[in-house]
């Protein structure tokens, strides 16, 4: 059954098909997400679109500023009962598409209203696939609320709060992905106990390498996700923070941060090599992922002094780069590896086995 068929005046307000609608709007949310998506397998890549939207509607309502702490929780709760199929969609969109603000982008706003369209494709998925897209949406849903009423001027206390956060918003979104991927392939589920492990060290990678990066974008909401237990090693107080500051104690604590985002992205290197070497587009989908995170590493490495996001976004040639030598490399472990270790030639290291014996997950 086609999702888009379920409700015909939400489906001629958008004339398009369940697949053309989900690459629309995620065209609209995320470049990066709309170029790795489609090259998954056929069966794979409604259902990851899909789960990404999903994810992007708990964002949208975790970062909406009319929002109170108490609506953000209600509205959270009230998606988490939608997409396990609990409550009525169109309720859930009719109430919140109003409160949407005008500093919430365009793209946003049309996904919010369009809740009941994507929600009939969650459910017209495998049932295996709807179970994990539900329990993904629910502990990132529940998990985000924790840091809502925090005080995040100053950074989070510790290194676990930090790993508590990326988990919620990035390593269960690993966890989703490996339930999929293990459902599409039993010979990728035989891995599911190592991948499950590694999947949400892999979110955390991607997630730490944003933080790096968006830190004086977060600054100027006055935000700060980096701990501070980091930086009392070196001497250096979050609160103390400005942009052009210059000061190598912050510097220092800062490198220790890209080493562990090194090491997590080495643990995502582990895992795309568990993907059998003929599934292509997944080894695609993970192995794009990690190299524009490598390469934003460098260079925050090479820039510590940077004082705004685009200092340290890489450049359309660098993901051109990174796509061609993934396709060249794609079948040969020892291709990818030596790749990968040349991108990081120079980055700090860490022992990125402790940071899986450390990472939160509830697989």
């Amino acid at each position: 059954m086609n999702g888009s068929h379920s409700d015909p005046q939400l489906r001629d307000s958008l004339p398009l098909d369940d697949d053309q609608l989900q690459s629309h709007l995620l065209q609209g949310v995320s470049r990066t997400f709309a170029l790795t998506i489609p090259q998954l397998p056929a069966g794979l890549a409604r259902a990851v679109s899909n789960a990404y939207l999903l994810c992007r509607i708990v964002d949208t309502i975790e970062d909406e500023v009319s929002l109170d702490s108490a609506q953000k929780r209600h509205f959270c709760g009230q998606f988490i009962e939608v997409v396990a199929g609990r409550a009525p969609a169109a309720a859930l969109a009719d109430d919140l598409a109003p409160r949407l603000s005008d500093t919430t982008l365009p793209a946003e706003h049309e996904l919010i209203r369009l809740i009941p369209r994507v929600i009939a494709i969650t459910h017209a998925l495998e049932p295996a696939q709807r179970e994990a897209l539900s329990l993904c949406v629910e502990i990132m849903g529940q998990g985000m609320a924790e840091f809502q009423d925090r005080d995040l001027r100053n950074g989070l206390a510790t290194m676990a709060e930090m790993d508590r956060y990326c988990y919620y918003v990035a390593g269960v979104v690993g966890e989703m992905l490996t339930r999929l991927f293990c459902h599409y392939s039993p010979e990728i589920a035989v891995h599911r106990e190592r991948l499950m492990a590694l999947a949400v060290s892999f979110g955390q990678g991607l997630q730490m390498t944003n933080i790096l990066k968006d830190l004086w974008d977060d600054h100027d909401r006055q935000v700060c996700w980096l701990p501070q237990e980091i930086f009392d090693a070196t001497g250096y107080r979050l609160a103390d923070l400005v942009p052009n500051h210059n000061d190598p104690r912050f510097r220092d604590g800062f490198r220790r941060l890209i080493a562990t985002a090194h090491g997590h992205l080495a643990n995502a290197l582990e895992y795309s090599l568990l993907i059998p070497a003929r599934e292509t587009g997944i080894r695609e989908f993970c192995l794009w992922a990690l190299g524009m995170a490598v390469l934003t590493l460098r260079k925050l490495n090479a820039n510590l002094d940077f004082s705004a996001s685009s200092q340290v976004k890489i450049s359309r040639n660098s993901v051109k780069a990174t796509i061609a030598v993934s396709r060249v490399s794609l079948r040969s472990n020892v291709m990818l590896q030596a790749a990968f270790y040349l991108a990081g030639l120079g980055l700090p290291r860490t022992d990125r086995h402790a940071l899986i014996a450390a990472a939160p997950t509830q697989s």
